[in-house]
């Protein structure tokens, strides 16, 4: 009993203050907002560090991989891993809109009506949005939560810099190592915090949830939450298994709770970073893959963002009456997919903005986008988040082989013995 208590107290911990927030917000509804500050001071503590947290862990864990062959192997299997995920989750999407209609048209009319007339005459130059999402003209804009996929960028960058120059760079090295170390044992402070911070958080969220469900939006709602859950226990559970057979399926849902906690509470796949290593790290993932797959998957590689983009596509399809081809739904899912930032609702303005741009619709649709993003963001985050935890175990079987998950615990045998 003790064995276990040590093992899952932070996840009972965290699961009781949910379930407790949850309670509270059902109960007390809007009058939950009162404890919204409470959840604001853990998510303002987690941002503090996040763009920190990022680069050490992205550059740290490049620099670290002293074999050339291993690292453009880690990054390459990463972005294969990404690619293939992705689009299985673009087919999920395509098969859940197109067998179910989100819109009736007597639904049609009610949400026109809600558009106001928020008509605006800013044209997207997609050229010139994505050199302002990988890049920043002011080193100081790197430094902000706005810009997360252009630090990410310049962490590689920086990353590949170190490993190149080898010996020279050692002493940098070893700095930045160092402040890693620093940031993570702050995360640990904060997360000490986590059951109250989180547990407020998802009162208020629970509280004002549901003046959110419009109508002519909840089926679209119930639908998303009904395809990922299913996602959620039935995808990853293959994606678990193909990395480690049984055991990586019993070692993947022993440990992926607080990573799928946290995402749901915060609504954000930044702030659940550091959880997310930690998952993936208990799961049996080296520290270098860990990393470097979780920072980098934060902005390039987000299921739940992408079927939410299908929903989104299929949504003002059915509204106005259009009849695209399924490539082209595919193709502006995943383009506008990497145009989500990796923080809460209203991150994903650029990306429904190119949605509404490249799909020929009005962008007086906007809002339209932007009640559904807000209505799904829970759900879709927390696929997000689970989803590059499931990466790291398939990029982990490609990298160590057949056997990676026992080459842990092999290593952790061998530390344990040394102590």
């Amino acid at each position: 009993m003790k064995k276990f208590w040590s093992n899952y107290k932070q996840t009972i911990i965290l699961l009781v203050s949910l379930i407790i927030g949850a309670i509270v917000g059902l109960i007390f509804k809007e009058k939950t907002e009162v404890l919204k500050p409470f959840g604001d001071l853990f998510m303002n503590l987690m941002f503090v560090i996040i763009i920190p947290l990022i680069f050490l862990t992205i550059t740290t864990s490049i620099a670290k991989i002293k074999e050339p062959k291993r690292l453009s192997k880690v990054i390459l299997s990463i972005f294969g891993v990404f690619i293939i995920t992705s689009l299985v989750a673009v087919a999920i999407g395509l098969v859940s809109t197109y067998s179910m209609k989100l819109v009736n048209p007597s639904d049609t009319e009610v949400i026109m009506e809600g558009l106001g007339g928020t008509e605006t005459k800013e044209e997207l130059n997609i050229l010139e949005r994505t050199v302002q999402v990988i890049s920043v003209s002011d080193f100081k804009d790197i430094l902000s939560k706005d810009n997360i996929i252009a630090l990410v960028v310049v962490s590689i960058l920086v990353g590949l810099a170190i490993s190149k120059l080898g010996d020279e760079a050692e002493d940098f090295k070893k700095v930045l190592e160092s402040a890693n170390k620093v940031v993570l044992k702050f995360v640990d402070f904060v997360f000490l915090y986590a059951p109250i911070g989180l547990g407020c958080y998802f009162a208020s969220l629970i509280g004002t949830f549901g003046a959110s469900i419009a109508v002519g939006y909840a089926k679209t709602f119930v639908i998303y939450t009904i395809v990922s859950i299913l996602f959620y226990f039935v995808i990853y559970s293959l994606y678990a298994f193909i990395a480690g057979g049984k055991k990586g399926f019993f070692t993947f849902w022993r440990n992926v709770f607080p990573a799928t906690a946290t995402s749901i509470s915060t609504c954000s796949s930044a702030a659940s970073i550091p959880v997310n290593i930690k998952c993936s790290k208990a799961m049996g993932v080296s520290d270098d893959i860990a990393e470097t797959i979780i920072p980098l998957g934060t902005s390039f590689h987000k299921d739940g963002s992408i079927i939410g983009s299908v929903f989104k596509i299929m949504f003002l399809v059915y509204l106005f009456g259009a009849n695209p081809s399924i490539f082209k739904v595919i193709g502006v899912a995943l383009i506008a997919n990497l145009l989500v930032t990796a923080v809460p609702v209203g991150g994903g303005t650029i990306s429904e903005t190119l949605i509404i741009t490249m799909m020929g619709f009005p962008l007086t649709a906007l809002p339209i986008l932007t009640i559904i993003a807000t209505i799904i963001d829970p759900p879709a985050t927390m696929l997000n988040v689970v989803g590059d935890t499931a990466s790291s175990m398939l990029v982990a079987r490609i990298i160590d082989g057949k056997e990676w998950l026992n080459k842990k615990v092999e290593k952790v045998t061998k530390k344990l013995k040394k102590a």
